[in-house]
């Protein structure tokens, strides 16, 4: 048998205006666990998309071979035939369908042309007891949680005769009890003969559980170092993950920070459909005017969640804590009461959350607050249109005119729109969440620039950010969250990317 039971050589892949991987390679051994770790948007997930099919042979550069044999993966199931499954960060069980359809989706189980579901059932229950889960196979998979639907799967790609699992993020979302029980899982498989690559930004778990660790940084492989000598720090890992120079690449600022504005205090917010379970556990923050402060956390740390709860409570149940405005306790429980309290949420997802895509610059940048347009209740559509095309100009927005259709603009163009509409509604306190997310550094730049206006003009910003870089060239203090704690308070002289990666990492208490 070869030493490898994967080779990835040279592997390139781009996107419109973004290099995603550089040159990339990594071997893989029989029966180990590797572990790939490296910032938000290093490249990791990418790497395993192009092994896996998910983007297919010919959208790529570079050659992987498998078994000791070229491969030229068309698509997902074409890896699979040949022992390669991939479970996303995003679980992909269907809530209406039982654990056992679920399991054999795609894969059924039939005789004769039909369903044999005899034989369903009971090989699915065999595969549960198998991952250590005791359910039946009968049950709803939406009734299950998030730990319990990782294991089935994990019980789904063991059906497919797996020989190299691929995790992405497996236990970010779940809790102490269940990540253990997951990883013991992975360990199991590896004595099985399995492989398995672990995409995790967990630190502690990757020492606990890999063999191997490949290091990505930026789309290109930094180094591999192996870790069952137990010679290999957490604090060397992230000097690998993070150690690059921040370069001029943040235009200068000197900050003019006043009173505090928005102060949030014991803030705690669980899951939308887990009441239970609890993603943001007693956080306090605040943010003064004229300050940008930066919150900090890796895949799941609760970023979002927090923003977004804040903001109206749109994430979230059993919402508790309270939210002031310059010393004065406020109501946030909707969005309206949000705006009108002077809060704006910018979201990382701008196609879906922030834009109507299909309508024009126009009424994107009105759209939260008509009510400065309106006469007698009616919009005014010639102040929508010199409104709007100041912000145009003054944000750079390049389009031919405000009735240019904001889908057909660039990633970076489109964010300023949504910068556009919240300046246009005045907000005292801007939470800006991945702002610069899939946009190239020339519009990186100019989105900075923004920023830094909007901060000397006496506006409270708080921002969110993975790359580490950008929190650091652009922020005055910074908070640091961990699976939904507040995990440190740092100020930009105290910041460097080594501390808010020992606080981004650290174990709940």
């Amino acid at each position: 048998m070869p030493e490898h039971i994967l080779q990835m050589r040279q592997i390139q892949k781009t996107f419109p205006g973004v290099k995603a991987l550089d040159n990339v390679s990594l071997d893989v051994d029989h029966g180990q666990v590797h572990a790939i770790c490296g910032e938000n948007g290093a490249g990791k997930s990418t790497l395993m998309k192009v092994l896996s099919g998910v983007y297919p042979y010919g959208t790529y550069d570079g050659d992987i071979v498998y078994e000791d044999r070229p491969v030229e993966f068309k698509d997902i199931r074409d890896s699979e035939k040949s022992g390669i499954v991939i479970i996303h960060q995003e679980l992909a069980l269907s809530p209406y369908l039982s654990v056992a359809e679920n399991i054999f989706l795609g894969n059924e189980k039939s005789r004769r042309g039909l369903i044999d579901w005899d034989a369903t059932n009971s090989e699915a229950a065999a595969l549960l007891t198998r991952v250590g889960l005791d359910l039946s196979p009968h049950t709803k998979a939406g009734n299950i949680g998030v730990g319990q639907q990782q294991l089935v799967e994990i019980a789904k790609a063991l059906s497919k005769e797996v020989r190299l699992l691929i995790l992405d993020e497996p236990t970010a979302a779940l809790n102490d009890e269940d990540s253990e029980h997951l990883l013991q899982l992975v360990g199991g498989l590896r004595d099985e003969g399995i492989t398995c690559i672990l995409i995790s930004h967990k630190l502690n778990e990757i020492r606990a559980i890999a063999d191997v660790v490949t290091i990505i940084r930026d789309g290109k492989t930094i180094e591999t170092l192996r870790l069952d000598g137990g010679d290999v720090s957490e604090d060397r890992i992230i000097k690998g993950m993070v150690g690059r120079d921040l370069e001029n690449r943040y235009p200068a600022r000197e900050p003019d920070i006043g009173d505090e504005v928005l102060r949030v205090e014991d803030w705690t917010v669980h899951h939308p459909t887990e009441h239970s379970r609890v993603v943001i556990d007693g956080a306090n923050v605040s943010v003064r005017a004229g300050e940008i402060v930066g919150i900090a956390g890796l895949m799941g740390a609760g970023r979002t969640e927090l923003a977004m709860s804040i903001f109206g409570h749109s994430y979230g149940t059993n919402i508790s804590g309270t939210v002031y405005k310059r010393g004065k306790p406020i109501s946030t429980k909707t969005v309206s009461e949000a705006i009108s309290h002077g809060i704006a949420y910018a979201t990382e997802d701008r196609k879906k959350y922030g834009l109507n895509l299909i309508e024009d610059i126009k009424r994107n940048v009105s759209a939260a607050a008509l009510d400065k347009l309106a006469d007698n209740g009616w919009v005014d559509g010639d102040k929508e249109v010199v409104v709007a095309e100041e912000y145009r100009q003054s944000m750079n927005i390049k389009a031919s005119s405000v009735a240019t259709v904001t889908g057909k603009l660039s990633g970076g163009n489109q964010q300023k729109v949504v910068l556009s509409k919240w300046m246009f509604s005045d907000p005292d306190v801007l939470i800006l969440d991945e702002p610069t997310r899939g946009i190239d550094v020339g519009a990186k730049y100019e989105i900075y620039t923004i920023i830094h206006r909007l901060a000397a003009q006496g506006k409270a910003v708080i921002m969110i950010s993975s790359e580490l870089p950008e929190i650091l060239g652009i922020c005055d203090r910074i908070y640091t969250l961990a699976e939904g704690t507040i995990t440190g308070e740092v100020t930009i002289d105290d910041a460097n990317p080594e501390i808010l990666m020992q606080h981004m990492t650290k174990d709940k208490d």
